[in-house]
């Protein structure tokens, strides 16, 4: 017993990176190889590769395993890779071939690694037992889950949806993977091919903080839904005066965009988004911090001025239109991400980056800004994580699915002991 206490003391805590850029896949994992030679076995082996590798994707783990040891794999492909060799700057490596992996060893963790068929879930309207079991791990003991779903599954709402009911207390972050024209799917677990959901449970000394950062910044003033059907809104109220005129929503929008500068009105035309309301039902009561939801607006009906939503919509929610541009979003994270160095102080070991494909170098015009930001407000972080096609991530004391978002993971010990980064 004295023994094993002891070994556990004097383990230091590793996160170790490798980035490799080579398009030729047995390049790459030696690539990898070769910059974690000497790095002593992990526990946890996280992967992300680019969707350039989406036909040999069978073959990844196998090769990796040949040169690397590590208890528990698991990954995706994704439209670009984040990563760093040791000693230099974290890239983002967009739309090109790229292979990250990352290497854990947490002393005093409790890791599960699960892997999840959609079509197999636990009823939500039952017991969160079920739930527990499909995971594996106690809730008392979950300090947060790494998840990661493929494209081509349904019901990845309703899977985060059962993860919080079973785990209500724990932070969930990822991602959905990358598509791809390969017959098979876009997860890694294990020995290779991973089902529609795989991911982690991090308990024991060690949990995960997130920070979701959606991007975008309102415009015009809050409405609520007066009128909806499923994911249409039909009539739109502003203020609290319930009395007030109910107006269509493009005829809400229509004055929004009145009040813009010229500069604002050009970003409608391609950036506009709507924010929907996860505290309040109600304008009259509403809390001064209302977080929205950023959802993509579908379509509009010139004859009724509706206007169909990317979610469903109930009467009472409070709405208010957004727009996303490279400044927005720059802003916002810096923000979130100064806003968690105070609550974690210098603690984090490492953060994984899940970030929507739709932003980068599409939405900066450079590279490496998100990642870039974090290394800024967390000078030596080590950072990994990969491009995805939806992200997942908390917001307003739940988790939902997200778009055009940097969804952060940061890995803390739960314990008063700040370790160090390997």
């Amino acid at each position: 017993m004295f023994t094993w206490l002891r070994s556990r003391l004097e383990t230091p805590p590793l996160w170790r990176t490798a980035l490799s850029a080579e398009a030729s896949l047995d390049l790459a994992v030696a690539d990898v190889t070769r910059q974690l030679k000497t790095v002593r076995p992990a526990q946890l082996a996280a992967v992300f590769i680019s969707s350039s590798f989406a036909s040999d994707l069978p073959r990844v783990l196998p090769l990796l395993k040949r040169g690397i040891e590590a208890e528990h794999w698991i990954g995706c492909c994704g439209s670009g890779v984040i990563g760093a060799e040791a000693g230099r700057p974290t890239q983002e490596l967009e739309q090109q071939p790229g292979l990250s992996l990352t290497l854990l060893h947490l002393p005093g963790a409790v890791l599960q690694p699960f892997q999840l068929a959609m079509d197999q879930l636990p009823d939500l309207d039952g017991s969160p037992q079920p739930w527990q079991e499909l995971i594996g791990m106690d809730p008392a003991d979950c300090g947060g889950l790494l998840l990661l779903t493929d494209p081509g599954s349904r019901g990845v709402k309703d899977l985060v949806s059962g993860l919080d009911y079973a785990y209500p207390d724990s932070v969930k972050v990822g991602g959905i993977a990358a598509n791809h024209a390969a017959n098979h799917g876009s997860l890694l677990f294990g020995d290779g091919i991973g089902a529609s959901a795989v991911g982690c449970a991090i308990g024991g000394d060690w949990g995960l903080e997130a920070v979701v950062s959606q991007g975008c910044r309102p415009i015009g003033p809050v409405f609520e839904v007066e009128a909806s059907a499923r994911n249409v809104m039909l009539k739109l109220q502003e203020g609290s005066d319930p009395q007030g005129a109910s107006l269509a929503p493009v005829k809400c929008l229509q004055s929004v965009i009145e009040g813009l500068e010229p500069a604002d009105r050009e970003l409608v035309r391609h950036s506009l988004f709507i924010g929907i309301g996860r505290h309040n039902f109600s304008l009259s009561n509403a809390a001064d911090d209302e977080t929205f939801l950023v959802r993509n607006l579908m379509g509009v009906d010139p004859q009724s001025g509706a206007m169909a939503i990317a979610d469903s919509i109930r009467i009472g929610q409070r709405v208010q239109f957004q727009l996303r541009d490279g400044r927005a979003s720059r802003e916002e994270l810096q923000q979130l991400l100064l806003q968690q160095r105070q609550r974690c102080g210098n603690r984090p070991l490492g953060a994984f980056l899940f970030a929507c494909l739709g932003r980068g170098e599409g939405l900066y015009g450079m590279a490496n800004v998100d990642s870039g930001l974090g290394r800024s407000i967390f000078p030596g972080l080590p950072i990994s994580g990969v491009f995805c096609n939806g992200e997942i991530g908390p917001i307003a004391r739940s988790t939902a699915l997200h778009g055009f978002t940097a969804s952060w993971c940061f890995l803390v010990p739960r314990s008063a002991t700040a370790p160090q980064s390997g």
